[in-house]
């Protein structure tokens, strides 16, 4: 799919280039997930998904992640005073410690990463095809607080 350059149909078009033919950009949508879906980054992405929901281990761990995480949230409610707040903490750490030494959940976190990576590689291709000012969010400003891991409570893995 070949993308014209930043501005490029702007300049040559003027305002007025006419309606855009969103279902032609639909389909090269679906022809751009089509190939990602057929790339090795979500290959990997899919075979190590796959391998965590299967690793019992892990999943125990999750659970038990999950569960330390929401004590440490209704104690931190109450600050640093609340009476279990230094246990709650000390236990979620632990968890998250014994979550990132799994070698499923760090394969499936580099394979995530991976994927992210380049779908951000690819917004930022289409936004500079419309414009060299357009913003692309990246990171923790488009992360809905699992810090892109499987493990911290905000992706698909950890709910």
């Amino acid at each position: 799919m070949q993308m014209p350059a930043a501005g490029e149909a702007a300049r040559r078009d003027g305002p007025s280039a006419g309606p855009l033919d969103m279902a032609a950009l639909l389909i090269k949508a679906y022809e751009l997930g089509d190939m990602i879906n057929q790339s090795a980054d979500a290959a990997d992405y899919l075979y190590w998904k796959a391998q965590l929901e299967r690793d019992e281990e892990a999943q125990e761990l999750i659970r038990r992640f999950r569960r330390a995480k929401e004590r440490f949230e209704e104690c931190s409610r109450f600050g640093r005073f609340h009476p279990d707040y230094d246990e709650a903490k000390r236990e979620a750490a632990e968890l998250k410690r014994r979550l990132d030494e799994c070698l499923t959940v760090r394969r499936f976190k580099e394979a995530e990463k991976a994927v992210d990576d380049m779908l951000h590689e690819i917004a930022v291709l289409i936004a500079r095809a419309v414009s060299d000012d357009i913003k692309v969010p990246y990171g923790d400003a488009v992360r809905t607080g699992c810090g892109g891991g499987s493990c911290s409570g905000g992706c698909a893995a950890c709910g």
